[in-house]
């Protein structure tokens, strides 16, 4: 059974940081493409960052660049995104999975206070 299960959420003020932990189990996140995805009250899924196996990154939206950094943990099977200079905009729950448009609303909820 492939699990995923994600730490680190919570609420900062605007320009605060802060880093989601996600922890897998039945799916390598080494060897399968694994992607960070969020979900903002009464929107859809929006792709926030994707990691290959090869270790090359992508990050989807302008806004995100430079101030999210995905990486990830082989040894511990974890996966990381590191947020700085959060925004409101950022408020959404925060999830990882091999899907990257992940709908299931699961994940640490990050709130950003202006």
């Amino acid at each position: 059974e492939v699990q995923f299960v994600e730490s680190g959420g919570g609420l900062v003020q605007s320009g605060g940081s802060l880093r989601l932990s996600c922890v897998a189990s039945g799916f390598s996140i080494s060897a399968n493409d694994v992607s960070w995805v969020r979900r903002a009250p009464g929107k859809g899924p929006e792709r926030v960052s994707r990691m290959y196996p090869d270790g090359t990154v992508r990050y989807y939206g302008e806004s995100m660049k430079g101030r999210f950094t995905i990486s990830r943990d082989n040894a511990k099977n974890t996966l990381f995104l590191q947020m700085d200079n959060l925004m409101p905009k950022d408020n959404a729950l925060y999830c990882c999975s091999g899907d990257p448009l992940d709908s299931s609303g699961r994940g640490p909820q990050v709130t950003v206070s202006s």
